[in-house]
């Protein structure tokens, strides 16, 4: 597969890290250094811009190790880039620790995951199937 990229930022594209790795690092378009309070948010641009095939979506993750060793996620994991989105795409990070944390400009902050979806066609029902578990969740599975 093959995915069309305009990259405005001077920073290389988004590539894996490993040979098998399932996301590539996405990194900031910014000029200058940007300090996140403890539980503050704001809207990273990246200065990319794709194109995807109908059928596929681009997932934006958390890089781990941000999350463990400074506190930074992206608020809203996964978000979804849809196929006929061609507006930048920007990442919303959120500090969760106690500490400022500084994101410098070109800093890898999430990753991208590039997966195949599909629209199923939704039938109005009375009943669903039964099954062992039915509608026991939230630990459920757990409980004897």
């Amino acid at each position: 597969m093959e995915v069309k990229i305009i990259n405005t930022s001077s920073n290389p594209l988004p590539r894996y890290e490993s040979e098998q790795a399932a996301g590539m690092d996405i990194r900031t378009s910014i000029t200058e250094p940007i300090t996140l309070k403890s539980l503050e948010r704001k809207l990273f641009p990246t200065g990319l811009f794709i194109e995807l095939p109908a059928g596929y979506e681009a997932q934006i993750r958390p890089r781990s190790g941000m999350a463990l060793k400074r506190g930074i996620t992206v608020l809203n994991t996964p978000g979804t880039i849809d196929a006929d989105y061609r507006g930048e795409i920007g990442i919303i990070l959120v500090n969760l620790s106690a500490e400022d944390v500084t994101i410098e400009p070109g800093e890898r902050i999430a990753q991208m995951v590039i997966a195949r979806h599909e629209q199923p066609v939704l039938i109005k029902v009375t009943e669903l199937g039964a099954t062992e578990r039915g509608a026991g969740g939230f630990g459920h599975s757990g409980i004897k």
